[in-house]
C-alpha cells in the first residue's frame, strides 16, 4: 500500500512465516514492515531492496540476520530487530552509515560488534534485555547518540571511550552488575536521566554530583549501598530527582 508519498509494504500480525514474494517485485518499497509474524528466516535477498528507510522485523523468531543487511545503506529512519532469538549480529551493519534508531533489545546477543562504532548518524541505540558482558570500545564514536538502553544485561563495567558521547541524553544501565557509577560517565555535558536500579552498587563518586545537565538520577534496590549525602544534596539542591 501507499502511504502519502512513501511506499509502505505493511505485514504487521499476519501469521507470516515467510517474507512475500509480492516484496521482491514491488519497484521501490521505502517501508517494510513485518512485525509480529512468526518468521525464521530473512533471505539474502533482503540486500536488494536498496530503496528501504525503515525496516521492521521485530516480534519473530528469527535466529540470525544476513550480511546482506548491510547492502541498505539508504535505512536512514528505523531498523528494528528486537524480540527475536538472535545470539549475533552481523558486521555488516556497520555499513548503515545514515540509520538514526536501532532496536536489537530482547534476544540473546552476548557481544555487539565493533563495526557498530560507525554507524555515525545513530541517535538511539537500544540493547536491552540480553546477554551482554562488555560493550565496544568502537560505540565511543557515535557522537550523535542521544539515548543508550542497555538495560537487562551482565555488565560491571563501561570502555572510557564512552566519555566522548557529549550529546547522550538518556542512559539506561538498569538490571546489570556494576558495583560503581562507570567513570566513563564522568562530565558528559548533556546526561539528563541515568537509571542504576537493581545492580550492585556499593558506592558512589563525588563526581556524580558534577555531571551539569542531570536531572533524574535512579539508584533504588541497590541493597549495599552507602551513599554519601553532600553529593546527594548538591543534585536535589538544583533540582535533580534522586530516587534511592
Amino acid at each position: 500500500m501507499t502511504v502519502g508519498t512513501e511506499n509502505v509494504l505493511n505485514y504487521w500480525h499476519g501469521g507470516l512465516s515467510e517474507v512475500p514474494d509480492e516484496v521482491w517485485h514491488h519497484p521501490s518499497p521505502e517501508s517494510l514492515l513485518l512485525p509480529d509474524n512468526a518468521l525464521t528466516r530473512l533471505p539474502a535477498r533482503i540486500g536488494t531492496l536498496t530503496s528501504l528507510r525503515t525496516l521492521d522485523v521485530g516480534h519473530n523468531r528469527l535466529t540470525e540476520l544476513p550480511p546482506e543487511l548491510g547492502d541498505l545503506r539508504a535505512l536512514s529512519r528505523f531498523l528494528y530487530v528486537h524480540d527475536n532469538r538472535l545470539t549475533s549480529l552481523p558486521d555488516t551493519l556497520g555499513n548503515l552509515t545514515r540509520l538514526a534508531y536501532l532496536n536489537v533489545g530482547e534476544n540473546r546477543l552476548t557481544a555487539l560488534p565493533g563495526t557498530l562504532g560507525s554507524m555515525a548518524a545513530l541517535v538511539e541505540l537500544r540493547a536491552q534485555h540480553n546477554r551482554l558482558t562488555a560493550i565496544p570500545a568502537s560505540l565511543g564514536r557515535l557522537t550523535a547518540l542521544r539515548e543508550l538502553w542497555l538495560r537487562g544485561n551482565r555488565l560491571t563495567t563501561l570502555p572510557a571511550s564512552l566519555k566522548r558521547l557529549t550529546a547522550l541524553r538518556e542512559l539506561e544501565l538498569r538490571e546489570n552488575r556494576f558495583t560503581t557509577v562507570p567513570a566513563a560517565l564522568r562530565g558528559l555535558p548533556l546526561l539528563r536521566k541515568l537509571d542504576l536500579r537493581s545492580n550492585r552498587l556499593r558506592e558512589l563518586p563525588p563526581w556524580i554530583a558534577d555531571l551539569p545537565a542531570l536531572e533524574k538520577l535512579d539508584l533504588r534496590w541497590n541493597a549495599e549501598l552507602t551513599a554519601p549525602e553532600q553529593p546527594l544534596r548538591r543534585l536535589e539542591g538544583r533540582g535533580c530527582v534522586v530516587l534511592r
